[in-house]
């Protein structure tokens, strides 16, 4: 869960983001690091990385399934699903086997995984996928919601079964993040 200091959608977005540069540098989510690169990113001293360097690094990949790593039958997935709003893109796009793009159906990637394993998603896929969930909270204008004002998403919500299951109903969680598609 997020520490006390991290108080609105936008914070959780880029708090989740922290994480996945102590990923990449330190192979390892160490919170001391992953607090100071937050707050280097909500000051604005450092950015998301581009589009375009993801790209780049993204075809570097092996061609297995992002998942779980299986190079049979792979195919298109979705990271934002079509059911659900999401463009054909190449920045909404991944590759997928079909046991896992079938098991994942139209659930968000948080949802899908869970609150124990969404942190161990390949870095660049997580990556993409947070830059998508930015875009969409920014266009329907849900960045700003505070913690205290949670509830506000919860009204809308289509994962509210999650949040039940784990016991973070009515707070700030990588959950909300997914809550607006």
């Amino acid at each position: 869960m997020p520490p006390p200091y991290v108080k609105t959608v936008r914070e959780e977005l880029l708090y989740e983001y922290a994480k996945l540069i102590s990923r990449s540098a330190m192979k390892k989510i160490n919170y001391k690091f992953v607090s100071d690169r937050f707050k280097s990113l909500r000051n604005g001293e450092i950015t998301m990385s581009g589009t375009i360097r993801e790209w780049q690094k993204e075809q570097e990949l092996p061609k297995e399934c992002v998942f779980c790593g299986s190079k049979e039958n792979l195919q298109t997935d979705h990271l934002i699903p079509r059911s659900r709003g999401g463009g054909d893109s190449a920045d909404n796009m991944v590759l997928s086997c079909p046991k896992c793009n079938d098991s994942r159906g139209d659930k968000g990637i948080f949802v899908w995984l869970g609150l124990k394993e969404k942190d161990n998603l390949h870095r660049l896929v997580a990556g993409k996928y947070l830059k998508q969930l930015f875009d969409l909270h920014a266009e329907k204008g849900t960045m700003d919601i505070h913690k205290d004002n949670i509830g506000n998403l919860c009204k809308e919500c289509k994962n509210k079964f999650i949040c039940i299951h784990w016991g973070k109903e009515k707070e700030l969680t990588c959950f909300c993040l997914e809550s607006i598609f």
